[in-house]
């Protein structure tokens, strides 16, 4: 069965529906979501994608993402890749706004476009990582790096993040983890 997503103009208004592999292959602008979960103890956790993944395989990406399927608001779709990407039951109150970004992208790797309206959430996890249910399919497992280790990665270390999850990461969610 095909996934259809909306499609949406500048103004982050729905124009109309496409195909999910078309909207990449074509760079049509569509919304998706992120939730970084951070620890206590000021660590993030990253979603380590799955080596067939038709985008970004086998990178670190955020702890959780997803397309915003038609007739859910960018909330919902968090609550929902939370629950089916970590097994966590999260209600509305648990996520910490972060942004709304407009951003593209390219896949050197698959050729795969990526452009998109999205929002970021954080989300302070206070158990174990082995707690987290990993989506098969989809991932392959999760890791932590500590916020300091993220400001002085290698360049082999870098490369074995998305490029957009990273420079994020290193800065939006350090300010946010100055507050936990």
């Amino acid at each position: 069965m095909k996934s259809l997503l909306n499609i949406v103009n500048e103004n982050d208004e729905i124009i109309g529906t496409e195909e999910r592999e078309e909207i990449h292959r074509r760079g049509l602008l569509h919304r998706e979501i992120h939730v970084y979960f951070l620890t206590p103890d000021k660590k993030f956790i990253f979603q380590h994608r799955a080596p067939d993944k038709d985008s970004y395989p086998d990178l670190l990406d955020a702890t959780v993402g997803g397309h915003v399927e038609i007739g859910d608001s960018y909330l919902e779709t968090a609550i929902k890749e939370s629950r089916e990407e970590t097994g966590l039951n999260l209600k509305p109150e648990d996520f910490i706004f972060i942004n709304k970004t407009r951003r593209y992208s390219e896949d050197p790797a698959t050729g795969k476009i990526n452009s998109v309206f999205g929002e970021s959430y954080a989300y302070v996890f206070k158990g174990d990582i082995s707690d987290l249910k990993v989506e098969v399919g989809k991932a392959v497992g999760f890791e932590t790096w500590a916020i300091d280790k993220l400001m002085d990665l290698n360049d082999e270390e870098k490369s074995r993040f998305i490029p957009y999850i990273l420079e994020f990461s290193k800065t939006i969610l350090i300010e946010l983890s100055n507050n936990l």
